[in-house]
């Protein structure tokens, strides 16, 4: 395993485990690569200095498999807010903006929702006074 210095375009940087250079370079290409704080799918190495410790010391520190946790506050905060998110609305995936607008009309019953549009979607709810705002992060798929 290996942990890779990373910034993403907008210039937030994370750290994260990857098995391999050419695991982080399959997962960059593939669009499986976001940004621990934005969720953007820009994200390049930073430089780092390496570093190497021993296996005692991470399992001291508690720090063994938890290979993807926040590090700093900022990242902390986001998967704070993330969880608390899915925890406390229903996920629409791309049903969102149907959602939304149906909820605003009074066609469906409201509830709190989370999901993902479209950029154009997303403009069009705002422009018909739908209330809706961008979450600071990727919403977890589900599976099943």
């Amino acid at each position: 395993m290996i942990k890779f210095s990373l910034r993403c375009a907008d210039g937030h940087d994370f750290e994260s485990w990857f098995q391999s250079t050419e695991a982080f370079d399959a997962l960059r290409a593939g669009g499986h690569l976001a940004c621990a704080v934005c969720g953007g799918l820009e994200v390049e190495k930073a430089v780092m200095a390496p570093r190497v410790s021993k296996a005692q010391e991470s399992t001291k520190t508690g720090q063994a498999g938890r290979l993807n946790a926040p590090a700093t506050p900022a990242e902390q905060a986001l998967a704070a807010l993330k969880a608390h998110v899915e925890a406390n609305s229903d996920y629409v995936g791309m049903e969102f903006a149907r959602e939304a607008r149906a909820m605003h009309e009074g066609t469906a019953p409201e509830r709190p929702i989370h999901g993902e549009a479209r950029a154009d979607e997303a403009r069009r709810l705002i422009e018909e006074g739908v209330p809706v705002a961008p979450l600071p992060f990727r919403p977890g798929r589900k599976s099943n």
